[in-house]
């Protein structure tokens, strides 16, 4: 048994078949050779002859869908749409601005639906738009070359500060060895509606964009 990631998808391979668990706002996996009976907000259990993988979910966003292969139309539904990872090499300038040209939808929005690039979440999306200097709600297709490209060198930069960091812990996030994230304690714009912009002093705004809420400065963030 192996273990991958895909987006937001940890990828479980079987033999045979493969498990997609995807953890939502709230779930968390734990393996574990004496784990307790199943609580109330435990959904899922796989037992090994090494432990017991069990899925906690309070809020049950969450899912484990099993697929006989990654190819297998059930994991394609899931995957197939997605973008390339933001930090490998799939992620390329040309590839981007082709993808964003004809959408005409708010580019944090065409951000967060993963089809473009893929793990760019809500806090990232904020800051990336903010160090690229563009105002959240533009239109996708309205972006110059320019700006694209540095909307993309802005994307690798935040989320590869946000890993070193150890992601973001707003509530109860946590690493798999239980460490929390620290990336929040770094944002320039994300969570500080009415604060001084650390740049130019105006006031951060906060707006909603598809029931998410979103930080930028409206100074830095002209268009």
């Amino acid at each position: 048994m192996s273990v991958g990631r895909r987006g937001k998808y940890l990828l479980i391979q079987l033999d045979p078949g493969v498990l997609l668990v995807h953890l939502g706002m709230s779930g968390s996996l734990r393996f574990a050779t004496d784990l307790p009976a199943m609580g109330t907000h435990d959904h899922f259990e796989l037992v090994t002859t090494r432990g017991t993988l069990r899925l906690h979910d309070p809020r049950r966003f969450g899912a484990v869908v099993y697929a006989d292969s990654l190819a297998d139309p059930v994991a394609q539904k899931l995957l197939g749409h997605l973008g390339p990872e933001p930090l490998s090499d799939a992620f390329e300038l040309a590839q981007f601005q082709r993808q964003l040209k004809g959408r005409k939808a708010a580019i944090k929005s065409v951000l967060l639906a993963g089809e473009a690039v893929v793990g760019v979440g809500n806090i990232y999306a904020s800051e990336a738009l903010f160090l690229a200097g563009i105002r959240p709600t533009v239109s996708a297709a309205r972006l110059s070359r320019a700006r694209v490209a540095r909307l993309h060198e802005a994307v690798v930069n935040v989320l590869s500060r946000a890993v070193e960091q150890g992601g973001s812990t707003l509530r109860d996030f946590s690493s798999a060895s239980g460490q929390a994230g620290y990336f929040q304690l770094q944002t320039m714009v994300y969570g500080r509606a009415g604060m001084p912009c650390h740049v130019c002093a105006s006031p951060v705004r906060q707006i909603k964009q598809g029931q998410r809420s979103t930080f930028y400065c409206a100074t830095c963030q002209k268009t």
